[in-house]
């Protein structure tokens, strides 16, 4: 339950995004400076130590700039595009493993990559104006920092430090990168909520960095002890269903058919992925506890 109230939080970005006139830089950096605040009252109250490694740090710069590049795209394309190019990042994953790490990918995941890839291929038939060719740039390359993120927070371990400190030096860079690009009115937009008044807007920017980014990435690390990795990824899946319905509603907004057909083969072969991963993993783990247990009779009957 946690895990489903975190991913609707998630999904209101795009829509407030889409309200706020600021150019994206201030947006994120705003956001994030209130985010951060929350993630680090988090860490004290729990007692989560603040931990500065290669993992937290690359990390960071990971989030930072998807974090960035979504709010850039939000502003180019549709809330739709951009939230569902941000997530074709497992596929990126696996290309940065092996380029990276030297993974070797097998026919499998060849597979999951060729098809997402002709997923994204159909976000470029819609809307070929050159604002929404770039926003859709963009929201690739936000998916690309995001995966970014995932593996390096993977190389650290099951550490809710690195974990947590690398979402804190996300927030901060983001704060010291979009708040001074933003004063100087890099990439000004013409947001549909360009008459709204300060107030409301200071309003908005709040909500986003309190119930859109700063609990639910609270309440994620909490679902996450818990909550299987595969139950958290497919739920975590409601946030690109619902990001473009709150925004269709409120706003408008609707992708093309296009989109619609990319955002159907992309959801649909990353959920495949991650059930076909989870099983796997499964049965890895009981194999090994099958191979443990004949190796020492004892130790099926030891806590009896």
């Amino acid at each position: 339950m946690i895990m489903v109230i975190t991913a609707c939080m998630w999904s209101i970005g795009g829509l407030f995004i889409k309200l706020i006139s600021w150019s994206p830089f201030m947006i994120a950096g705003v956001r994030s400076a209130i985010s951060g605040s929350v993630m680090a009252v988090y860490m004290m109250k729990a007692s989560v130590g603040f931990k500065l490694n290669r993992y937290s740090f690359f990390a960071g710069i990971g989030l930072c700039f998807s974090a960035t590049l979504f709010t850039m795209a939000n502003k180019l394309t549709t809330a739709a595009n951009a939230i569902v190019l941000q997530y074709t990042a497992p596929v990126f994953i696996l290309l940065l493993s092996a380029l990276l790490f030297r993974q070797k990918m097998r026919k499998k995941e060849v597979g999951v990559v060729l098809v997402t890839l002709a997923g994204m291929v159909l976000f470029f038939f819609d809307q070929l104006s050159p604002g929404n060719v770039a926003g859709n740039l963009l929201g690739i390359l936000a998916g690309i920092f995001l995966a970014l993120m995932f593996v390096m927070v993977g190389r650290g371990g099951d550490d809710d430090s690195t974990r947590m400190s690398g979402i804190l030096i996300a927030h901060t860079m983001t704060v010291l990168i979009g708040v001074p690009l933003g004063l100087l009115g890099v990439m000004s937009d013409t947001a549909a909520a360009a008459g709204s008044p300060l107030g409301l807007e200071i309003l908005y920017v709040a909500i986003l960095g309190v119930f859109q980014l700063g609990i639910p990435y609270v309440l994620y690390g909490i679902a996450s002890r818990d909550c299987p990795p595969l139950a958290c990824s497919l739920i975590g899946m409601l946030e690109p269903l619902l990001n473009p319905v709150w925004v269709a509603i409120f706003t408008g907004e609707v992708p093309g058919l296009f989109a619609m057909a990319g955002a159907v083969v992309i959801i649909a072969t990353v959920s495949w992925w991650c059930v076909q991963e989870s099983r796997e993993d499964a049965a890895d783990t009981a194999g090994n506890y099958a191979a443990d247990t004949a190796g020492n009779p004892a130790a099926e009957g030891g806590k009896k």
